[in-house]
């Protein structure tokens, strides 16, 4: 009989990509790992905000798929009262081979947002898209990356993507 003795933490990290899919799950493994992040937030009355943040990027399910903990401020910088604008959420990516592309699952229950996505290498980059609500849409794109480093924009376009507006850009760097 099987002793089942491993906590679901050990049930749900993996130490490597799955052999089987390796080479297409290195497009979000590259970032796999801890990473300090330079975030501007520009929220939709116009304020911004600006502090340090964190992202834990890890293998998750058997290696098939990839879960990050993104942390804005960063933890060691939040006071004992929480602000409307603090993050504390997470994303769930795995590759669908039938359409060549990554579902994305984002979701900080703290603030009851969740958002899905489609992600794809363009270029050198990686371009996700989904909708966040009936007509407004939502882009994420990872660009400059480099071994340790890259930089993330967050862009929200309320008319089927005609225009698009900045709404967070991060400058990462590995921890």
């Amino acid at each position: 009989m099987l002793e089942l003795n491993l906590t679901m933490q050990d049930a749900l990290q993996s130490a490597a990509p799955n052999a089987a899919l390796a080479a297409k799950l290195q497009l979000y493994g590259q970032f796999v790992g801890a990473w300090r992040a330079d975030i501007e937030y520009r929220a939709l009355d116009g304020s911004k905000r600006h502090a340090e943040g964190e992202w834990h990027f890890g293998w998750v399910l058997d290696g098939k798929a990839i879960q990050d903990v993104w942390i804005f401020p960063a933890r060691r910088l939040r006071g004992e009262r929480p602000e409307p604008w603090f993050g504390y959420g997470s994303t769930f990516r795995w590759y669908n081979p039938a359409i060549d592309a990554w579902h994305i699952a984002w979701f900080d229950p703290g603030r009851s947002i969740e958002l899905r996505q489609i992600g794809r290498a363009a270029g050198r980059d990686i371009v996700q898209i989904g909708e966040s609500q009936p007509g407004v849409l939502r882009r994420w794109r990872f660009t400059d990356i480099a071994d340790a480093s890259f930089r993330w924009i967050g862009d929200i376009s309320w008319d089927r993507g005609v225009t698009w507006t900045l709404d967070m850009e991060m400058r990462a760097a590995r921890a």
